[in-house]
């Protein structure tokens, strides 16, 4: 997760440069494509790895009577909310071109 805290992907609406954002494809359509695939892997890791946190603070109780807030647990949600979203992620790895594509056809 480290490389995501650390991203400098902003957490509000940020408008791009086109011609930035189609990079080397020279295809606005294939570039957002490349992205949205990758933002979804962004996506996945996060909530893979939030799971996992949160299922150290899980009670395996049916009963509705023990149920308590944990700090910790409040904490750790709270640290990924702050994150910045996936699509934001992913959009600053394609500007600085660390995301790897290749067409399946070549």
């Amino acid at each position: 997760m480290t490389k995501y805290r650390e991203s400098k992907a902003p957490i509000s609406t940020t408008t791009y440069d086109k011609n930035k954002v189609e990079g080397e494809t020279k295809n606005i359509y294939e570039a957002l494509s490349i992205i949205a695939k990758r933002s979804m892997q962004i996506n996945l890791d996060i909530k893979k790895e939030l799971h996992e946190k949160l299922e150290e603070f899980a009670t395996h109780n049916d009963s509705l009577e023990e149920i308590f807030e944990n700090k910790e647990q409040i904490e750790v949600s709270k640290f990924y909310e702050s994150l910045p979203k996936p699509h934001a992620l992913a959009v600053e790895e394609w500007l600085q071109n660390r995301v790897y594509h290749r067409k399946t056809e070549e």
